[in-house]
């Protein structure tokens, strides 16, 4: 039998002082006992996701979950579970993507995902792991008692909202990575009800959407960042703030509805997408406190004939910046211990052989850009040359993240060559942080029929002022509709600014809204080149919709590219290439030309032609598994 996988070990810290220890390795058995407690059961197989002999239920012989130990353990365990997912994320993520490339170490699983032939048994393939996620979210959902009040404020509610974040994030990996997935929302405690489970309808992308749009909004407004963090009892290696292991309510609504608006084309629910992100915005900093895009940039010094060494810096890996993490072990003989950091940087655990390379096509698009540099006063600019070295032509942002280097071999002292996407120097996998959803924000509003509004996230950032006077002007209608519309994002400029050049420049000055693009390309605001088409305030209404329809296409292109620059390898690439795929008139043909882009395979007419009937079957997009879960 295969082994079951264990989970990394968290540590419990309530006044009890109890700690949950680190669980061993086990193998599949019908029924195991956990040795740190004995009302606590594993149901344990490794046979089928809905075979309820599995790796999925925490808590089956209780009622309820009505004492803060077994909820506490109970939140814990679910963490841990994720960790199991966590690289799959990333892998999938990427590697199916036009960002990265394999190396020929890579092994043939790794290679299956990048050729769309994942088979059963790989490794990346398996859905197991994601339904016991769920199925131990289903069982606290199903049995905490959140009815439980001490001093007339309720005991388990942060948990509750939690765990069902945690659940509907884990849905939306199963949907974005399968295409249908059965939905399934009740604890499945026997086979019978596994069997029946199994027979059940599929529900598309759209469907767990919808699904969980709806159920989201039952949280209760207060426990959208009201996280259990508060309970302090949580401490894992490695992770300052706790509350990055958990999932804001907001922000995935506005996520779902993001996902949900490519499938339908809804401008409604671009819309609610965008509202949602700019509430998330608001609630993360608060009302009085600004969560801004922040001056953070890569760049060459004003005026600058010597292109050495750029100045700035980006830390990607800041807990201020970080949002949700999947937090992993440390140490290869931990349980869940990522793999991320051997896959894509040169060490002594691989020796020295990565599997997951940078690709020529996030090399060019970085390349592509066109360096504003600005001269001394900040006037004048001139464009950066191309050919530099190290990879800080065009865009800065690559340099600093991808790096080719040399060590020695220790015994021979044979010059061995090294590659490092640093990303991935931390154990810990990211999953959403604060560009992200700016990023995210610009999509929404684009889609919803503001593209010079998302464009401003990108070049120059938002303030009340700057929609005021640099978006609303273009979107005037006769009921008002737009601008009421645009009105609901409140960027108070009491706390929100607009960035000057000096705040760019050397940090001075109270600006904090730095548009996306200056981050690594420049003084955008000065950048022609990157200035938005039909730039004009078109009275007539049908020739406004045209030129802001002209406008939507230009403006997903920039952001597309954006995404790239910005949040490359960190997981995003397919997912974003599928959604913006699945809003050209021809999925097909846009995916075929940005996933094989960074191949090197024959570029004939015949094997184009191919490719693109390849996916314009939309279920070669998505993983199967065992005839059981797929599109």
């Amino acid at each position: 039998m295969r082994n079951c996988k264990t989970m990394n070990r968290l540590s419990f810290n309530s006044r009890t002082g109890m700690r949950i220890q680190k669980m061993k390795r086990m193998t599949c058995a019908a029924f195991l006992i956990f040795a740190f407690s004995p009302s606590l059961i594993l149901l344990t197989s490794c046979d089928d996701f809905f075979n309820q002999e599995s790796n999925d239920v925490l808590y089956a012989n209780q009622e309820h979950l009505d004492n803060a130990v077994d909820s506490a353990w109970s939140v814990v365990g679910i963490l841990g579970k994720l960790q199991l997912v966590a690289d799959r994320t990333v892998v999938l993520g990427e590697v199916r993507g036009d960002l990265v490339d394999l190396s020929p170490t890579a092994s043939k699983d790794l290679r299956d995902v990048a050729n769309f032939t994942v088979g059963d048994d790989n490794i990346y393939n398996n859905p197991t792991d994601y339904y016991a996620v769920i199925n131990n979210c289903n069982y606290f959902l199903a049995h905490a008692d959140t009815a439980l009040r001490s001093r007339n404020e309720p005991v388990f509610m942060a948990e509750w909202a939690a765990v069902k974040a945690i659940r509907a994030w884990t849905y939306l990996q199963l949907a974005l990575n399968y295409g249908k997935v059965p939905l399934i929302t009740e604890p499945l405690l026997s086979r019978e009800d596994a069997e029946a489970a199994e027979k059940g309808n599929m529900a598309s992308i759209e469907d767990i959407c919808t699904y969980f749009i709806d159920d989201l909004a039952t949280v209760p407004a207060r426990y959208n960042n009201d996280f259990p963090l508060d309970r302090r009892y949580i401490s894992v290696p490695n992770v300052s703030n706790t509350e990055l292991l958990f999932f804001p309510v907001t922000l995935l609504r506005a996520e779902f509805y993001l996902w949900r608006a490519t499938a339908t084309a809804s401008v409604n629910d671009y819309k609610q997408a965008a509202l949602l992100y700019f509430q998330f915005i608001n609630e993360r900093g608060g009302t009085s406190t600004a969560y801004p895009t922040k001056t953070e940039n890569l760049r060459w010094a004003a005026g600058s004939t010597d292109f050495i060494v750029p100045q700035g810096t980006i830390d990607y890996a800041r807990s201020e910046d970080l949002i949700t993490i999947i937090p992993g072990n440390s140490s290869p003989t931990e349980g869940a211990y990522s793999q991320l950091n051997n896959l894509f940087c040169s060490n002594e655990n691989n020796n020295y052989q990565v599997s997951i390379l940078a690709s020529q096509r996030i090399f060019d698009i970085s390349e592509a850009q066109d360096y504003c540099l600005p001269a001394n006063n900040g006037q004048s600019y001139s464009f950066a040359p191309k050919g530099l070295r190290s990879y800080q032509s065009g865009d800065l942002r690559l340099s600093q993240v991808y790096d080719e280097d040399y060590t020695y071999d220790p015994f021979t002292e044979e010059r061995i060559r090294t590659k490092y996407i640093k990303k991935h120097r931390s154990t810990n996998v990211t999953v959403y942080r604060r560009i992200m959803v700016y990023l995210h924000l610009a999509e929404a509003l684009n889609g919803a029929g503001y593209p010079r509004m998302a464009w401003l996230v990108l070049a120059t950032g938002l303030s009340n002022r700057q929609i005021k006077e640099q978006a609303m002007p273009y979107y005037m209608t006769d009921d008002r509709a737009d601008s009421l519309f645009l009105d609901q994002f409140q960027f108070d400029d009491r706390i929100y600014q607009v960035a000057t050049f000096n705040n760019y420049n050397n940090g001075n000055g109270e600006g904090n809204q730095l548009g996306i693009h200056s981050r690594g390309s420049g003084w955008t605001p000065l950048n022609d080149h990157y200035a938005l088409i039909n730039d004009t305030i078109e009275p007539d209404l049908q020739k406004r919709r045209q030129l802001i329809a002209e406008q939507q296409l230009f403006v997903d292109s920039l952001l597309l590219n954006e995404n790239a620059l910005e949040l490359a390898f960190e997981g995003t690439r397919y997912y974003d290439l599928m959604r913006f795929a699945m809003r050209q008139p021809n999925p097909a043909t846009f995916m075929a030309k940005h996933v094989f882009a960074r191949r090197g395979e024959d570029k004939s007419a015949e094997v184009q032609a191919e490719v693109q009937t390849t996916f314009a079957d939309r279920a070669t997009w998505f993983l199967h598994w065992n005839g059981k879960i797929g599109y």
